[in-house]
């Protein structure tokens, strides 16, 4: 099948079938950032906690990489035991791969904030809530989004392995292509809309993550 023909029957496919593409792409999207805001829910906190005691530090992130360890496939389908088909089992799994760069984003930006300028805040009477709140975490927010940015991007990729248990999704379109007889433009039709969400979120989260860097406010302020 030449390249030309290739693209015709990619064309054409969109024209008949860009309702259902736009439906589960949207579909992709959702079960992916789904996972990523239950994890940074879990995960910030974790972070804030062993900050303050560095000797877990260790042993949490070392738990969280052993997760990461394992293969995104067995992952869906050891949980598919317990939690069956569907969108569910493909959110926790995004949910617990989504833990490391959350947890370990949080912690270093939070162990990074000048020791002088805590000491000031505390010399100003204000509490460790207030200190946390209105110190701590406006100059690690950035570090905190990065590992944010790295998590969704990663669960954009694993929600596609979804299909195989009936999440729908992007996955979807590309396993149905490869069971097609001339099936090139099936995949290209759900692996590029796959690959262009992961671009622009990356970019997006990217842009916010600048914005939130106070050194990157300050410089723009500057000028």
């Amino acid at each position: 099948m030449d390249k030309m023909n290739v693209f015709q029957q990619f064309i054409y496919y969109f024209q008949e079938n860009g309702g259902y593409v736009f439906s589960q792409f949207l579909r992709h999207f959702l079960i992916s950032i789904y996972g990523v805001i239950f994890a940074a829910v879990v995960a910030i906190p974790i972070g804030i906690a062993i900050s303050r005691k560095r000797k877990l530090a260790s042993w949490i992130i070392r738990l969280a990489n052993i997760i990461q360890t394992v293969p995104s496939l067995a992952m869906i389908s050891i949980l598919m035991i317990g939690l069956g088909l569907g969108p569910t089992v493909v959110i926790v799994t995004v949910f617990l791969y989504s833990l490391l760069p959350i947890i370990k984003n949080t912690y270093t930006g939070m162990i990074q904030v000048d020791k002088n300028i805590l000491d000031v805040g505390k010399g100003m009477g204000m509490t460790a809530w207030q200190r946390l709140y209105m110190v701590e975490l406006p100059l690690s927010v950035s570090v905190i989004m990065a590992g944010i940015r790295n998590a969704l991007v990663v669960a954009i990729g694993i929600t596609a392995i979804g299909a195989f248990v009936g999440a729908g999704g992007l996955g979807d379109i590309i396993i149905r292509g490869t069971n097609a007889t001339d099936g090139t433009s099936i995949i290209l039709a759900g692996a590029l809309p796959t690959a262009l969400m992961a671009i622009i979120t990356d970019w997006v989260l990217g842009i916010i993550e600048r914005k939130l860097d106070p050194v990157s406010k300050h410089a723009v302020q500057g000028n």
